[in-house]
Parts: C-alpha cells; sequence; structure tokens
C-alpha cells in the first residue's frame, strides 16, 4: 500500500524529482506561506517507495528502478532556496522553519499507515503508546487510537491527558526500540515536550463520532472529573447554541442539505431554531421538508452526520473563520 502523503508532501516529492532549477522557478511562484509548508517537507524528505512515486506522479511516471529519491533533506532545500530567493531571503526562511524542520524522533511513524502503527505497538505499554501518540499528528493519532482496544484506548487517552512532558532521552530510548521493530518504516521526529489535556482533545476532535464516545465514555468510568474538564474543552454538535449568527451562516455554507437534515434528526429545540433562523425562507422550507421526507433514522447515521457539520466548525475555528465561545472563556466587549 502506498503512503498517504499530504498535499505540502506530494509537492515536494515532485519539486525533487524535477531538479532544482525547474522546481526553483515553480517555488518563485508560491507565496509565503507554500515556501514554508514546501520547504519543511522537502527537509524531511530521505527515501519513497517506487508505488508511491507512480500514485503521485501518475502519468508522468519517469522513476528509477528502486523508485528512490536520493536527494532531500536540509542541504537540499538550503540549495533550493538560495536559488529561489538568493542567499539572504533563504537564510530567513530557513530560520524562520528552524524549530519545525529539525530531525524528529518518531518521524519514521509519520506516513505510516494507522494499521501498520497499530500492529507496532501491540504488546507495548500503555504509557509507551501513550507517548508515541501525543507526538504524531492529531488526525493520525486518532485513527491509531480508534484500532487499539478498547480497554487499551482508554488507558492510553487517560495517560496522555496526565502527561506532563518526556525527558529528551526516554523518548530516543522509545524511539530506537520502536524503530528496530518497524524495519519497513522510514525517517523519525523528535519532541520534548508531550501530552496534556489539549493534545488529546485535538486527537479525539479528529475522531470519528463512535471512536469519540467510547474514549469518552471509558474516560468516564475511569477519572469522572477528567472526562468532563475534557468535554468543556471540546465543541460537540449541541453547542452550535454557542455560535454567533454569522459563524452559523458560514457554517452552513460548507454543509451538504442532506447532511444537515440527518443531524438535525431528534436534535434539541434549541439548536434545531438557531439553524432555521439563520437561513433563507426558501432553504429553511427544503430543510423541513428533507428532514420529514427522511422518515426513522439510525442513531449511528445521525451521529455521524453532526460529526461531520461539527468538524465543519472546527476547520472554521482551526482557520480563524470563525470563533467559539465556550463556558467559563471570557467574551468580548465592543
Amino acid at each position: 500500500m502506498p503512503a498517504m502523503l499530504t498535499g505540502p508532501q506530494k509537492a515536494a516529492l515532485v519539486l525533487i524529482q524535477m531538479g532544482k532549477a525547474a522546481a526553483s522557478r515553480v517555488m518563485s511562484q508560491m507565496d509565503e506561506h507554500e515556501i514554508d509548508q514546501v520547504t519543511t517537507e522537502i527537509t524531511r524528505l530521505r527515501t519513497v517507495d517506487d508505488e508511491t512515486l507512480k500514485e503521485v506522479f501518475g502519468e508522468f511516471q519517469r522513476l528509477s528502478a528502486g523508485g528512490l529519491i536520493v536527494e532531500g533533506g536540509y542541504g537540499y532545500a538550503q540549495k533550493l532556496l538560495e536559488e529561489t530567493l538568493g542567499k539572504e531571503k533563504a537564510a530567513e526562511v530557513l530560520d524562520r522553519l528552524a524549530s519545525r524542520i529539525q530531525v524528529q524522533p518518531f518521524e519514521f511513524l509519520r506516513n505510516a499507515d494507522a494499521r501498520q502503527v497499530v500492529s507496532l505497538l501491540t504488546g507495548e505499554h500503555p504509557q509507551t503508546i501513550a507517548l508515541v501518540l501525543a507526538h504524531l499528528r492529531p488526525e493520525h493519532a486518532s485513527a491509531i487510537m480508534a484500532g487499539l482496544a478498547p480497554e487499551t484506548r482508554t488507558i492510553v487517552a487517560h495517560r496522555i491527558a496526565l502527561m506532563d512532558g518526556a525527558s529528551p532521552d526516554v523518548v530516543n530510548l522509545v524511539a530506537e526500540q520502536l524503530k528496530r521493530k518497524a524495519t519497513n518504516l522510514l525517517t523519525s521526529r523528535e519532541m520534548t515536550a508531550v501530552g496534556g489535556i489539549e493534545p488529546l482533545v485535538e486527537i479525539i476532535n479528529k475522531a470519528d463520532a463512535a471512536t469519540e464516545k467510547m474514549i469518552l465514555e471509558g474516560l468516564h468510568e475511569q477519572d469522572a472529573d477528567l472526562a468532563d474538564q475534557i468535554r468543556q474543552m471540546m465543541f460537540v454538535f449541541a453547542d452550535i447554541t454557542l455560535l454567533e449568527d454569522r459563524a452559523i451562516q458560514m457554517v452552513l455554507r460548507g454543509v451538504e442539505t442532506m447532511t444537515l437534515a440527518t443531524a438535525l434528526k431528534g436534535a434539541e429545540d434549541a439548536v434545531r431554531d438557531k439553524i432555521l433562523r439563520n437561513m433563507s425562507e426558501r432553504a429553511r422550507e427544503n430543510l423541513v421538508d428533507e428532514i420529514d421526507m427522511l422518515g426513522p433514522v439510525r442513531i449511528s447515521m445521525v451521529e455521524e452526520a453532526r460529526s461531520q457539520v461539527v468538524q465543519v466548525i472546527r476547520g472554521l475555528e482551526e482557520s480563524g473563520e470563525i470563533m467559539i465561545s465556550r463556558d467559563g472563556e471570557d467574551e468580548y466587549v465592543a
């Protein structure tokens, strides 16, 4: 199975294969944010399997027999930036990205399939699993968490929330031990300050509705106060009533009518009213008709639809387009 690459990773892969001259011309058309993203990924790339290369390049396949990238890394990124921006500006970019592009102990798991990582972590102590997940991207850690046994998932979630940090020596030792087990995975990554409630909330926020429910219910049985604290930091479907009307209108533009109709089945009146009053009369009538036409709907389908709506809301908050006012937070005065 080819590695799952992000957009910036694919762009970095293509630029490296193009060569510095052509890549420099392409990068000269990018904005500063795009250059930062691609540069970070170029410094991290070392080797990519043949199947991944074929998938990324598609009709433009011009691959070596081994299918491996033999360039990349910090030096290649530096030369490419110097050709694109000049030495002075290149140095500024690299300085700005210094903390992001340093070699990290768990980077070798970054592009691994979640099922591979679950297999790798099978039999490991829950504290070790928690340490690993706390270092990974939230969406990646969430997929891995979903593959753990329910009882392990609860213990690991609890340990992530209570983790204050980790000694670099311990992190490196765990990474080396896992790397020896993972002979089919590539590269490495480090992070010294990990764990705590916020990383766990991010992981849960990226999970599907069923996994989110199981994690929170399991945590509640083990540590009710901690579970309540985590719930307060999360945005759930019922919290739609906390959004301003302008934010609701932005959310509605990113949700399909069928999904919204399914999500509103059995919803509290306050939630339903909040959404309906932020729609045009025609859109409101269409939505109400859609809800009525659905008839009985499985709870799992309703939860999935609500999860999709919440993901849209969380995405808008992460991008800074809307602000969510949670209980206990200070409000702003104009």
